[in-house]
């Protein structure tokens, strides 16, 4: 199995665990690391997404793995919390 494929395991179970949740779909950037959000397609087409309300929360594993920097970081989640879209770190234990 590949690292891309134990990442996306990874969730399998929390989302069963949460029923309430509604899986809208995966943006993956696979084998772009270390770059800037504007670089990272799937990444940017999520905020997209997100903008246009498709859905109002987005999970991922841990801060690290949303953006590459805290710049970007913050950036990104309060606009996406301005626009009604929570952001929860489950490692982290953060929801914006």
């Amino acid at each position: 199995m590949s690292a891309l494929e134990n990442q996306v395991d990874w969730y399998k179970p929390i989302l069963a665990a949460r029923p309430e949740w509604t899986l809208v779909g995966q943006y993956i950037d696979e084998g772009i690391t270390g770059t800037s959000a504007e670089k990272r397609p799937q990444f940017m087409k999520m905020i997209r997404d997100a903008k246009q309300k498709t859905f109002d929360m987005i999970i991922t594993r841990e801060v690290s793995r949303f953006a590459r920097n805290t710049v970007d970081t913050l950036q990104y989640t309060r606009e996406l919390k301005s626009r009604g879209v929570e952001v929860f770190f489950i490692n982290d234990n953060i929801k914006t």
